[in-house]
């Protein structure tokens, strides 16, 4: 499924966000280093989870108040599919602190395959839905 335009613009900013972090005196921070170069352009096809049931769990107290939200989590996956560890982070909060930590919380046991480059897998970055919809507030999907 081709990214969105607006979904390649968000990736492009968090990408070259990430890229040029630095520290409060000027000097740049250096992020962890995977050992993979990351690609210019984006993959022809990104990571999919794989999981047959989501690993992400609704908070109760808001799934009883028919709270519904989307949490957008930037990811990076090897070219094994496998998340890296510590590489999760929020790219666009829900507005609700619980689902946010909830979609975090579920993120370590995503599974994908992984994105190809020219028929290759290949590690990349990139932003992940998580969507938090109440069954019995008779939601539709966006």
């Amino acid at each position: 499924m081709p990214a969105q335009p607006a979904s390649r613009t968000a990736l492009g900013f968090i990408v070259l966000s990430l890229w040029r972090c630095s520290s409060p005196d000027g000097a740049a921070t250096k992020l962890a280093d995977h050992n993979v170069p990351v690609l210019a352009v984006p993959p022809e096809e990104p990571p999919v989870a794989i999981n047959p049931v989501s690993p992400v769990r609704y908070p109760r107290g808001l799934l009883e108040q028919g709270i519904e939200g989307r949490v957008l989590l930037l990811l990076y996956v090897d070219s094994l599919g496998k998340l890296v560890s510590d590489s999760t982070r929020i790219a666009e909060s829900s507005g609700y602190p619980a689902l946010d930590s909830a979609a975090l919380s579920g993120a370590p046991q995503l599974r994908f395959s992984p994105a190809l480059h020219q028929g290759h897998p290949i590690s990349t970055p990139f932003i992940q839905p998580v969507h938090f919809r109440n069954p019995r507030a008779g939601s539709t999907p966006e």
